[in-house]
Parts: C-alpha cells; sequence; structure tokens
C-alpha cells in the first residue's frame, strides 16, 4: 500500500479531525481539576523539594504529562463533549494509565473488544467516532475504519507522526528500517505498518547481533527465528540488511537509541567503506524531546543522596520503564508502581520489577529520616503523583 497517498486520503476526508472541536476552554478547566495539584505545584516553587517530618521528597525537574499526552487526552475529553450521544470507540488506551483510562471508560469511551489477540472492529458501525489514541494506530486499522465511514478523531502525537515519516523515507529508498523498541508495543506496531522491510530491534544487544551477521554473515535460520516476530514478510537478512535507516520507539532510552545507531554507521562504514556510507545508512533523529527531557532530569535526579526511589506510571509505559532503569542501573533501592494503591503500609510495596513480574517489597521505607526521589512517565497525571507522596508523608508522621 501506499501509505502517504492513504494518509493524504484520509486527512482530506470530512470524517478526519485531528485539531479538536472547539470546546478548548471547558475541557481545561475540567482537566485540571480532574489531574492537577496544589501540592505538587508548591514543591516545583520550593526547587523540586519538600521536607515534612523525617521525610524529604525530591522531586525530578521533568516528570509526569508531556505535551502529547495532554494534547490526546483533551482530545478525547472534548470528543465526547461534541459527540454527547453517539457510541465514542478509542482503538487502544488512550495513554499508559490506569486512572486516565478508567476516567475513559466512565465517560463510556468503549474500547476494541480483542479476541484471541486480534482486535474486532466488527462492532464498529458507521456513524459511530473512533479515537485513535496518543501512540497511534496501524495503516490497517485506519484503512478499516475509513471504510466503515466511522468519525475518526486522531490524537496520534506528532513525535510519533515524526517517526513514521522516517520509515515512509526509508522505503522510498529502498533501505530496510531498523527499528529501536518493543515489537509487541503499539506505537511499534504502527510504526512498522508505515515502513517497507523493517527488522525490530530490543536493544544494543539485538542490534550487535544484527550487526554482526551484516559484518561476517552466519546462520540464516537462527537469525530468522531470533526475529520472527520483529521483521517484515518475507524479511531476508542476506539481502535486507544491505541498505538500513534507524528509526525508534519514541519512549525507549535515548541514549540506547544513539548507540544502537552509531553500531550501524560504523559497522556499514566498515563494510563498505567511508566513501559509501551515504549510500548503506541513514539516521534522522527521532528522539521524542519529552522522553529525552524526563530521562535527563532522572539522570540528574539519582547524582543526589537518595535512600529510595519511586517511579510512577502504567506498567504498560515503556517511557516509564526506561526511567526504572537509570535508577537501577545506579544501585538504588526503586519501586515501579502504577498508583497510591500499590503502597500496602510502611513495611510493604507492590511494585512491578524491570523484568514485568509483580513483587511485594517488605520494610521498604527506612527507619529515621529519609530522602525519597519521585518522578513519573509522561503518562501520569500530578494528581496520582500527589496521592502516592501524601501516602509516604502519612506513613513517615
Amino acid at each position: 500500500m501506499d501509505t502517504k497517498a492513504f494518509k493524504r486520503t484520509l486527512q482530506h476526508s470530512e470524517n478526519y479531525n485531528r485539531k479538536g472541536f472547539g470546546h478548548q476552554a471547558e475541557v481545561t478547566t475540567q482537566l485540571q481539576s480532574e489531574y492537577q495539584s496544589s501540592l505538587i505545584q508548591e514543591i516545583r516553587d520550593r526547587n523540586y523539594s519538600l521536607q515534612r517530618g523525617d521525610v524529604t521528597i525530591r522531586l525530578a525537574q521533568a516528570f509526569g504529562f508531556c505535551w502529547g499526552v495532554e494534547r490526546a487526552v483533551a482530545m478525547a475529553y472534548e470528543t465526547r463533549q461534541h459527540f454527547p450521544t453517539e457510541r465514542i470507540w478509542i482503538t487502544n488506551e488512550i495513554i499508559h494509565n490506569p486512572s486516565v483510562n478508567q476516567r475513559m471508560q466512565e465517560m463510556e469511551v468503549q474500547f476494541i473488544p480483542v479476541e484471541t489477540g486480534k482486535k474486532d472492529f466488527s462492532v464498529v458501525e458507521n456513524n459511530d467516532v473512533v479515537i485513535l489514541p496518543a501512540f497511534g494506530a496501524s495503516i490497517q486499522e485506519m484503512q478499516i475504519l475509513h471504510d466503515k465511514g466511522c468519525k475518526i478523531v486522531d490524537t496520534t502525537c506528532p513525535w510519533v507522526s515524526k517517526v513514521w515519516n522516517t520509515v515512509e523515507k526509508h522505503k522510498k529508498i529502498d533501505y530496510t528500517s531498523i527499528i529501536h523498541g518493543k515489537y509487541k508495543h503499539e506505537e511499534t506496531v504502527a510504526t512498522s505498518s508505515f515502513a517497507g522491510k523493517y527488522l525490530i530491534v530490543l536493544n544494543l544487544k539485538e542490534a550487535q547481533y544484527v550487526a554482526d551477521y551484516i559484518l561476517n554473515g552466519g546462520n540464516r535460520e537462527e537469525f530468522l527465528q531470533k526475529f520472527a516476530k520483529a521483521c517484515s514478510a518475507g524479511f531476508d537478512p542476506d539481502q535486507d540488511l544491505e541498505r538500513v535507516g534507524i528509526a525508534n520507539q519514541t519512549t525507549m532510552l535515548k541514549g540506547e537509541t544513539e548507540q544502537i545507531g552509531k553500531l550501524f554507521e560504523r559497522t556499514m562504514m566498515q563494510k563498505y567503506g567511508p566513501d559509501q556510507l551515504n549510500e548503506h545508512f541513514q539516521s534522522f533523529n527521532t528522539i521524542c524531546d519529552a522522553t529525552q527531557e524526563r530521562q535527563d532530569a532522572m539522570l540528574e535526579l539519582v547524582q543526589h543522596e537518595l535512600n529510595l526511589m519511586v517511579v510512577i506510571g502504567g506498567f504498560n509505559s515503556s517511557n516509564t520503564t526506561q526511567l526504572q532503569q537509570i535508577a537501577f542501573e545506579k544501585g538504588i533501592p526503586s519501586y515501579h508502581i502504577d498508583s497510591v494503591e500499590r503502597i500496602k503500609s510502611g513495611n510493604a510495596i507492590q511494585h512491578r520489577q524491570l523484568n514485568g513480574e509483580l513483587a511485594i517489597a517488605e520494610n521498604w521505607l527506612p527507619p529515621g529520616k529519609i530522602v525519597v526521589g519521585v518522578t513519573s512517565g509522561a503518562s501520569t497525571p500530578d494528581k496520582v503523583v500527589e496521592d502516592v507522596i501524601e501516602k509516604i508523608f502519612s506513613l513517615k508522621a
């Protein structure tokens, strides 16, 4: 499919909206009352630090809702205001935060059901309204909705759209897109749908495996088995890795994406020579500013003397997981939670480990005076962060 031509057709359709419906003022007031926090503003005003009793909270200087997330949530609220009686669907979670997604359901915004691992679009009817979430939707999903004649409200983050444009450039000149991301993540699923040939690498270790194959060859069957769920149909590592371009899931660790880009640049230079590099390698900066700012703020925060770190965000939030990774690598006791309900007592907290499993940590709050680092992912409202901080204060009171 000519994805660029289809996007152009879709965006000129009278059923497509990407700019909202003119209810910004009312929605802004509603969002402020539901998601903002006077305590968080106080901590910001106090140079991101607040002490109560034995507890000092140190807040990262960039955290929580990013612009793209705020925009997506606001557009979803506007959509409900503009279509008060119509059935409204959303192709996935609007963002990766349980409280916000629960609020969507309370507003009778329904999620497309998933049957045996696949979305069932048969429930959507001609005049229904369908919201595309901040992570975007695949080109195939957009085609289905367009063909059904639905009203489409597109809240895709512009940074995600920027990555789509990049992989379309790769496709145009017959380059394979090497995408740094998680092959199951909905953003990467959407991005790969705009690509021609693609290969998804999770981390530097997988990228090194691919680079070694480019330079030295290897076991083709082993390669295809390793990336069976992370490459385009009919992918041939012996032919499709001669010309590559780099792209990324916007929520991955900035430093790792840069390392992967440099690795493939060196690899192609070594294989084809410096004078032929531009014929075999392309790289554009598709690292999201908000993700970068939150990671940089976390790197600054872990330089302080901290007794522990609390990282707040949805358990399926990739950018929150990357913040947790920074604390882990620094050796700071760190707990990734999605809501205040995970804090059972001063002796027990349920948290998500980096391997994705939930665990109960005991005696997580040390006795005496403590300094607690706090940050949150780009999909986490300030109100959720406030609830966690107030709980810590009360447990240590």
